[in-house]
């Protein structure tokens, strides 16, 4: 196996944080409670309300699917490219259900928004980079 790069663990590590904080994320978002929900701003409630089951089924991929995938960059490990493909097309479900399909894209502010656009952005630089690693022989 050729030499990885110094960069490649500190960023798979980074890599593998960030997913994890969003499956806990998802997991905090699927075990709120009917009463705690009431207690939510008008805004936070429609998002709730919005939720499809697809959508969630979206996130779930998209997280864990981000932290199996790489966990496997940790690893050097081929599988890490098709869990980190499905990571990046469940976000893609979760946010054509919650923002676009439902409406309440456009009550959520920029601040939401912006986050949203930031983790789309890092499932898709975790699937360059899980596809450079391939190329370059650092996965196998």
């Amino acid at each position: 196996m050729p030499t990885t790069p110094k960069w490649y663990i500190p960023v798979a590590v980074a890599a593998l944080i960030w997913n994890l904080l969003g499956c806990v994320a998802y997991l905090s978002g699927v075990s709120v409670k009917p009463e705690d929900i009431a207690k939510l701003g008008d805004v936070e409630q429609a998002i709730y309300a919005a939720r499809t089951w697809w959508a969630v089924s979206g996130t779930a991929i998209g997280v864990w699917g981000g932290a199996a995938g790489s966990l496997g960059l940790i690893l050097h490990k081929r599988w890490a490219m098709p869990l980190l493909i499905a990571s990046l097309i469940g976000l893609i479900f979760q946010d054509v259900g919650l923002f676009v399909l439902s409406g309440v894209g456009s009550r959520v502010g920029a601040g939401v928004m912006a986050l949203q656009g930031l983790v789309l952005v890092i499932a898709l630089a975790l699937v360059l980079l899980g596809s450079k690693a391939r190329e370059q022989g650092w996965i196998a």
